[in-house]
């Protein structure tokens, strides 16, 4: 590899550009007829080799949508800071919304592979057009116009990509890999949690059956408000204290990490206390599964809104209840009882919440549920840990390869031969 730095062009001077449009959804015959529709949903930054939706011959014929070539590089134009700068490659002849534009690259000049590399390089760029403080952001096709490529031979961006190429695949299949485990984990979550498989000799057949799930004879089937205990302790005047908020999937986080600005009130005084071994809900956003556990710090603050427990560690494992109770089951019993409270203002408070039945089986079974269900988790978050380091070495190789400070040297014909 040679070290050079390669000159900057608009994007308009090495490719031309095409819009789309949505057919009327009034009419449900322009819908389902195989052409490929893309939209901004269907973006992933890589290859796109199918879509959402399709058009009917007669939707494409009666509207503005053309067919993109094969290979344009699509841009999400708007849809939301999440989705502005969304990039997609074609992998087959199809129809586009009004929200993207096709850059059709000139073969003679840039490689499209190249092109995908390098706008998801730069997708901090748009932000400067965007504007956070619109309320409907948007990029427009003079931007995208606008957005400046590095010239290199056509082979030496062939080249940088397919380099490119080999880590998004190791990428690709260590998320594969990921999401196959993760769903492999929640099935097993769900057997062990509710009895449906066992331990050794623990294999009961016989079973109870209530409303909500079934549980092996041998287990006790109890109230929450048998095994855990409401705690309300009020902060006071400590304003050291880290304010914490649970969300869906994380449970409890530190809230201003986790959402890089302050979203809770300045005055904490009657923010409630919740201590590391506590559990937290945000009582009007049970139904969602917004449940925490609190191993973060030594103690936290968390919303006046929020319920905050305390396990009794005689009778229940911590990890087992929490995992129990961030099952998609579990969420469907807490929207249940949301929904039936008495006051119906879409909360659950503790009286009710205690009331809700849950599986239990020993304590020493309990304790091997979650030892086996912890060990899943780490698992999963070696592979995690292992897409972060390759996203990382990738993100440093583009920028050198990209940006032409380390130029593949390409092989000509006679060197090819020759070999």
């Amino acid at each position: 590899m040679i070290a050079s730095t390669p000159h900057l062009v608009r994007l308009e001077d090495v490719a031309t550009f095409l819009g789309g449009s949505t057919p009327s959804r009034t009419r449900p015959q322009y819908f389902g007829g195989g052409i490929p529709w893309v939209k901004t949903t269907d973006l992933n930054n890589g290859l796109i080799s199918e879509t959402e939706e399709t058009l009917s011959p007669l939707g494409l014929a009666e509207s503005s949508c053309k067919m993109i070539p094969a290979n344009a590089i699509l841009v999400a134009m708007y849809g939301g800071f999440n989705q502005i700068g969304r990039t997609g490659l074609l992998q087959q002849e199809s129809a586009i919304n009004q929200a993207l534009t096709a850059v059709i690259p000139d073969p003679r000049k840039l490689a499209p592979a190249f092109l995908l590399e390098w706008l998801n390089l730069r997708v901090g760029y748009w932000k400067r057009f965007a504007g956070s403080s619109r309320k409907d952001p948007n990029i427009t096709k003079g931007n995208i116009a606008d957005f400046p490529v590095p010239l290199m031979p056509v082979d030496q961006q062939i080249a940088s990509a397919c380099i490119l190429a080999t880590w998004n695949l190791g990428i690709e299949k260590t998320e594969r890999l990921i999401a196959a485990k993760l769903k492999r984990n929640e099935i097993l979550s769900n057997q062990l949690l509710f009895g449906h498989a066992r331990f050794r000799q623990r294999n009961t057949k016989t079973t109870r059956a209530l409303h909500w799930f079934s549980a092996p004879s041998d287990w006790q089937v109890m109230e929450i408000g048998k095994v855990a205990r409401e705690v309300s302790t009020l902060n006071g005047s400590d304003s050291d204290l880290p304010v914490l908020s649970c969300t869906k999937y994380d449970g409890l986080v530190d809230s201003l990490k986790y959402f890089d600005k302050q979203v809770f009130s300045q005055d904490t005084s009657k923010y409630k206390v919740v201590r590391h071994g506590q559990f937290a809900y945000a009582t009007n956003h049970i139904e969602e599964g917004s449940i925490g556990y609190q191993d973060l710090v030594h103690a936290g603050l968390v919303s006046p809104i929020y319920t905050v427990f305390q396990a009794d560690a005689k009778m229940i494992d911590d990890g087992y209840f929490y995992k129990l109770l961030k099952t998609e089951k579990l969420r469907q019993i807490f929207a249940a009882n949301t929904n039936s409270s008495v006051d119906r203002r879409g909360s659950l408070r503790w009286k009710d919440f205690a009331r809700i039945h849950i599986p239990l089986p020993p304590v020493d079974e309990q304790r091997e549920i979650n030892a086996m269900l912890d060990d899943a988790k780490r698992e999963i978050a070696l592979l995690q840990a292992e897409v972060k380091v390759l996203k990382t070495q990738k993100r440093g190789l583009m920028q050198k390869l990209l940006t032409g400070q380390w130029r593949v040297t390409v092989p000509t014909p006679r060197e090819v031969s020759d070999a």
